[in-house]
This record gives C-alpha cells, structure tokens and sequence, in this order.
C-alpha cells in the first residue's frame, strides 16, 4: 500500500480554475489527514458576524471591559455550519483541545468561547463555523486534478494577514504571483 504523506498543518490555496463556491479562492488550514480522509479550515471567508455577536447569540456573558470582540468569523467550510472550531496559538489549552502543531491548537469546546468572552483569550486565535471534509482518497485525487497548491501552514497568513490577503500571500509564498496562476491546468 501507497505510503500518504499528511498534509496536517499544511494549507492548501485552490487554483483559479476551483469553480465550487465554497472554495473558490480560499485558502483551507488541514487540521488532520490521513488514510482516512481529511479534515480542515477555510481561513479566507469572514461571514457577516464577529465573535462578541456569536458569544451574545450563545448567551454567554461578557463583561463590559472585554466588550469589543470584533475579531471576524469565518465560515470554515460547507459541512456542520453550526459547530465551532477555533483554531490558536499554544498558550492557552482547554477541555477539548488538540494541538496541531508546536504552534497551533485547535479546540471545540465551549469553555474556550467562554474565556474569550471573559478576555482569556489565546494569544492568536481564529474562530470558524463549520468545517471542511474529504473522504479517503479524495483529497488525492483532487490533488492529482491540480485543483490545489500546497504550503506548510504559516502562522502570519493563519493569524496576522486580514484576509481578504490571504490567497495572494500564500501564492506568493510558493515564489509566483497571482496573475501567474491560469485558469486552466494541463498536463505535459
């Protein structure tokens, strides 16, 4: 059997010809793969809701001086759109937290939402509604279709690049530019 090289803490940048709504030019961090299927992040697609209006829909309580929690949401992917996954620096480890890598964790539970209302908050963090899945084996083929480019994840672009600047900086990171990038992909 073919050995699968995981692409865990990777992200993979869709190429221009990615026609499905939910990824065209998105840039998704890969939380887990393996022979199994994979699992990730998108990180480029803020919804109309910043954390306070999520932490206030849940009814957890913040406090007035930790008011102002305008850190965006993102729509993290088109499968389970009412969960929450929040990804972040290692700082900060809570019930269900997994870590990732050395430098991020992600974590499911409610008690992170709950401390990011009292202002624990992780040093880095990014908040997403929803995930992303492939079966086994798909995540490959797709691969093989050339409808993804892939970097080692980079916690400036994951934590620090407003993301409407994401997908350029992490083609830029491969040494191309955008307009380098055709629509259409051949083979030789």
């Amino acid at each position: 059997m073919e050995t699968l090289s995981s692409l865990q803490n990777h992200f993979l940048i869709a190429m221009p010809s990615m026609d499905d709504p939910y990824f065209a030019r998105t840039v998704t961090y890969i939380c887990e793969h393996n022979n199994e299927g994979a699992m990730g992040l998108i990180i480029n697609q803020p919804v109309e809701l910043n954390v306070e209006d999520l932490l206030e829909k849940l009814e957890i309580v913040i406090p007035d001086e930790t008011r102002g929690l305008d850190t965006p949401v993102y729509s993290g992917g088109p499968l389970a759109r009412d969960r929450g996954f929040v990804l972040h620096s290692n700082d900060h480890i809570w019930r269900s937290s997994v870590k990732l890598s050395d430098d991020v964790t992600i974590t499911t539970s409610k008690d992170i939402l709950e401390a990011l209302g009292q202002g624990n908050k992780p040093n880095d963090y990014l908040l997403t509604l929803g995930y992303a899945g492939w079966e086994a084996g798909q995540l490959e083929r797709e691969l093989a279709e050339n409808s993804w480019l892939t970097i080692p994840a980079d916690n400036d672009i994951l934590f620090h690049t407003p993301s409407n600047e994401r997908w350029q900086k992490a083609v830029k990171k491969l040494g191309i530019q955008t307009w380098q990038l055709g629509p259409d992909v051949g083979h030789a």
